[in-house]
């Protein structure tokens, strides 16, 4: 199993310096993959421009937007910063898409809530079409450019879906290429049965071969590393409620190496392909430590 890390750029301490020694560690150090989140109310760097510049400054690692909400934006748009992303990267693009659970993001962005799911489905279509060279348009120019990689018969980036329930991954195992997964208390048994479940649609929806199965959970290291991730935790779910966030940002078992180690190894075991360890501080020595800590499991 492959095991990635997602950039510290929701913590709201991530500047220049720290994300070009986080990019460092990375591009030399086990991680198969950096990635961005989105989020619009709040004090996060803009995804695809962070994604864009670890780009330009990385040669070998992978990069992940985890995720997209692709029904708050024009499907085109996406297409072409993800592609121009690719471009830059030398192929080495992933474009996680999901539907986002912020109604106040939407209203942000001037976009409606309503009927995102069956939108998301419809983008998808125009993405690849986009990537392929379909003008979106009648009588118009196609979009480039095009995307360097290309996975089958399918122009363009890797796809994968952040959806979490029956529903949402039976539409996603229609048009996926597979799952980005997060499970909000790193618990092994909830990885596993969302891969399972992952695996289910996927067949039941026709599809041949084996979906990509990826999963994550919120990680800190260190000095005071319970209450760095309980802290960033109850900040980042406090939209949803007091209580919840409470109850959840008391439930964050990474905050040791050896934690890391058990979920790592539980999630091979599933035959999760590739886990994303979610940086929840900004401070450079925690993705020394986490590099440590899957260096040390693999």
């Amino acid at each position: 199993m492959q095991v990635g890390i997602t950039l510290p750029s929701m913590t709201g301490g991530l500047d220049r310096a720290a994300l070009l020694a986080w990019l460092a560690i990375a591009d030399s150090g086990p991680f198969s993959t950096v990635a961005a989140g989105e989020r619009v109310g709040y004090h996060t760097l803009e995804m695809m421009n962070v994604l864009a510049a670890a780009a330009s400054v990385t040669e070998r690692v992978g990069l992940m937007a985890t995720v997209s909400v692709l029904p708050m934006h024009s499907a085109v748009h996406v297409a072409k910063q993800a592609a121009t992303i690719d471009v830059i990267s030398g192929g080495r693009f992933t474009l996680g898409v999901g539907v986002g659970g912020r109604e106040e993001d939407y209203r942000l962005y001037g976009a409606p809530f309503a009927r995102r799911h069956a939108k998301l489905d419809e983008q998808i279509e125009q993405v690849r079409a986009t990537w392929a060279g379909t003008p979106p348009v009648v009588d118009t120019h196609a979009v480039g450019p095009q995307p360097v990689q290309a996975h089958g018969r399918t122009v363009g980036p890797r796809i994968l879906s952040a959806s979490m329930g029956p529903k949402g991954m039976a539409r996603a195992a229609r048009w996926a290429d597979g799952l980005a997964g997060f499970d909000l208390t790193a618990d092994p048994a909830g990885i596993a049965a969302a891969a399972r479940a992952f695996e289910a649609a996927w067949d039941a929806a026709g599809r041949t071969g084996k979906p990509f199965l990826q999963s994550s959970a919120w990680f800190a290291l260190g000095p005071g590393a319970p209450d760095t991730v309980a802290a960033y935790v109850r900040e980042y779910l406090t939209i949803y409620g007091g209580g919840f966030a409470d109850q959840l940002a008391a439930a964050q078992p990474l905050v040791t190496a050896a934690a890391i180690a058990l979920v790592l190894q539980a999630a091979a075991d599933a035959g999760i392909d590739e886990f994303l360890l979610v940086a929840t501080d900004a401070d450079v020595d925690d993705a020394r430590r986490a590099a440590d800590a899957v260096a040390s499991w693999h």
